[in-house]
């Protein structure tokens, strides 16, 4: 119970000395700043690819009398580009079914090219125009009258409702949680170890701990920063959160529609789930740079000692982005199962794989791992803390033994 009452009392004072002070203003809205600098760069960037762009032409010298039908034909051409892959198979409409539950087919069209019945995933949409056109060709070479004016197709167009979401959106989404997760707990965790170079540098933390133990002061200082990283996350999922639900219902109904995507374990799920794998990766970070940072004396021993455990971490991210992009693989397994990987590779998973037994199962390894982390790191931390004060840490029984003799 004293170690648990220290460490609350050390997580109340790290956590107001950092939120009640101008420059966590500052912090708090840096991603704000780094996306008003990026969005600069790149309306910069747009704007150097457009003059560059607008100074290559074709050209076209032909007589007078051509001159609009060449500027008809042009328009026309340029409306169309590159389709989606065609499969062109001979049967039934036995499998049309099958095919409208498959989010990845766009559009279908079934029947003779004369009378073609195109199924679309979208009214109105470019693969179901494309299939028109196509039938369209086809009857008027049958027919032998490219000449003629009228329509030798008459394709009749119906709608098929969206079910599901292609599995490589939720592959997409899958690798935006953890690159978020990622981002994350690097830029959060690291706070802890800024913070130990400063208290280790005026001494504050040698006070600390001669007056309570230094598991409380360890597990308060990681109490501390992981309010300190809720705070921050919780003010920017309202912000972004309430930005989207604006946007989305000041947009039609149809482009609203591109927004519904859904992860395959279903949004409150995976929040949640997104949410204690965030826990996880950044109690495993956390721990392990006031471990590690407590070892050092100065702010430049800090920082390279930090730096190849900044360098793993890009590392299980790498590991976890190939995961997210080809899930049911060796290498998502791989992933999965690693400690400091599994909190982004899970969270990957909940957009790709339904289950939920398979997050129950993760949340309690990483758990062990967050206990045995955290054990190996008070160690660490109990012999750097001691190691810096005056009073001698694993010297002090030689000075008692030399005190002792005259």
């Amino acid at each position: 119970m004293r170690v648990l009452r220290s460490a609350l009392v050390v997580a109340r004072r790290d956590f107001t000395s950092i939120v009640l002070t101008p420059t966590f203003l500052l912090f708090l809205l840096a991603p704000l700043m780094m996306i008003g600098f990026a969005a600069i760069g790149g309306t910069g960037a747009g704007q150097l690819a457009q003059h560059a762009g607008a100074s290559e032409r074709i050209i076209a010298i032909v007589p007078s009398e051509q001159l609009r039908a060449f500027a008809a034909a042009d328009t026309q051409l340029r409306r169309v580009s590159g389709p989606p892959r065609l499969v062109i198979s001979a049967g039934q409409d036995t499998r049309i079914g099958a095919l409208g539950r498959d989010p990845n087919v766009l559009a279908i069209l079934t029947g003779s090219a004369e009378r073609p019945r195109i199924l679309e995933r979208a009214p109105n949409s470019y693969a179901g125009r494309y299939l028109a056109t196509l039938a369209e060709t086809v009857a008027r070479q049958g027919l032998a009258r490219a000449a003629d004016t009228h329509a030798a197709s008459n394709a009749r167009f119906e709608t098929i409702a969206s079910i599901g979401t292609a599995r490589a959106a939720q592959s997409g989404l899958g690798y935006g949680a953890v690159f978020l997760l990622f981002l994350l707990s690097l830029l959060l965790g690291g706070q802890t170890v800024g913070m130990l170079a400063e208290e280790k540098g005026n001494k504050v933390i040698e006070i600390m701990a001669a007056a309570a133990p230094l598991e409380g002061v360890f597990l308060g200082k990681l109490i501390g920063m992981l309010g300190v990283a809720l705070l921050f996350v919780t003010f920017w999922v309202c912000l972004i959160g309430g930005g989207l639900l604006f946007v989305h219902a000041q947009m039609p109904e149809n482009v609203a529609g591109l927004f519904n995507l859904t992860p395959a374990i279903g949004w409150p799920w995976f929040i949640a789930l997104a949410t204690l794998y965030f826990l996880s990766a950044f109690l495993l970070l956390g721990s392990v740079f006031l471990g590690v940072g407590a070892q050092a004396n100065t702010v430049r021993e800090i920082q390279m000692l930090s730096l190849p455990i900044t360098f793993f971490q890009v590392g299980m991210f790498s590991l976890a982005s190939a995961a997210a992009n080809a899930p049911g693989t060796i290498w998502a397994s791989v992933a999965q199962w690693l400690p400091w990987s599994s909190p982004f590779a899970m969270a990957a998973r909940g957009a790709t794989d339904a289950r939920i037994w398979p997050h129950i199962v993760a949340l309690g390894w990483q758990a062990i791992w967050i206990a045995i982390t955290i054990a190996l790191s008070v160690r660490l931390f109990r012999a750097g803390v001691l190691r810096s004060g005056s009073g001698g840490g694993w010297s002090l029984p030689g000075r008692r033994r030399a005190n002792n003799h005259p």
